[in-house]
């Protein structure tokens, strides 16, 4: 069982560092649709053993060759993939700029490796391994398929499943023209996922 005063994040999620990801995509499969905006949330803990905010990092993504772009999805996330102000790059150049602080991370907190974080996280680690493979990337740090849920704990703790009303029941301020921009809603998920962390760690002393 977990001792909050040892207030050690290795110590915390059995070595895992969990760091929340939130992705934007032109559609619902994780194989065909592309993957047009990620967004990555990396915690730390305090002196007094209490998660935080520590960095936040997103990209826009260029879609890969042969991708769908459903119209649906980017009328929802209005998200224009070939605008030129999105500065967006290719999915392994994204992967590679957003999973080096993450890699950093985990070893400056002395962890095993990263956990995602997530809301309806499925979702999100779908798309994220697919970009794995796609691109042949080799230095992964997530754990291949185990996750954290904030629908469910945000259901726990607040009886609110979607996020922005989880959001609001924590006390959390939430903007709606801001919501579905990947960073804008990893951040937060960050924040819900740290109070019900803090939360049940304060019941626990």
């Amino acid at each position: 069982m977990y001792d909050a005063r040892q207030k050690i994040m290795s110590q915390r999620f059995r070595g895992y560092l969990p760091v929340v990801i939130d992705i934007e995509t032109a559609g619902f499969n994780a194989t065909t649709d592309a993957l047009l905006e990620m967004a990555v949330v990396i915690p730390a803990m305090d002196d007094d053993g209490r998660l935080f905010i520590q960095s936040s990092h997103r990209e826009h993504v260029i879609p890969f060759e042969g991708a769908n772009l459903d119209p649906a999805a980017l009328k929802f996330n209005g998200i224009d993939p070939y605008h030129p102000f999105r500065l967006a790059i290719d999915e392994k150049e994204a992967l590679r700029k957003l999973f080096a602080p993450v890699r950093a991370a985990v070893k400056a907190q002395q962890c095993t490796r990263a956990i995602l974080v997530g809301h309806n996280p499925a979702f999100d680690i779908a798309f994220m391994n697919a970009a794995v493979e796609r691109t042949k990337f080799k230095r992964n740090p997530f754990h291949p398929f185990s996750t954290f849920d904030t629908a469910t704990l945000g259901g726990l703790a607040y009886g609110q499943t979607v996020l922005a009303k989880a959001a609001k029941a924590a006390g959390i301020e939430w903007d709606n023209e801001q919501a579905h921009c990947a960073l804008y809603d990893a951040e937060q998920t960050a924040r819900l996922f740290c109070q019900i962390v803090n939360q049940w760690d304060s019941f626990s002393q």
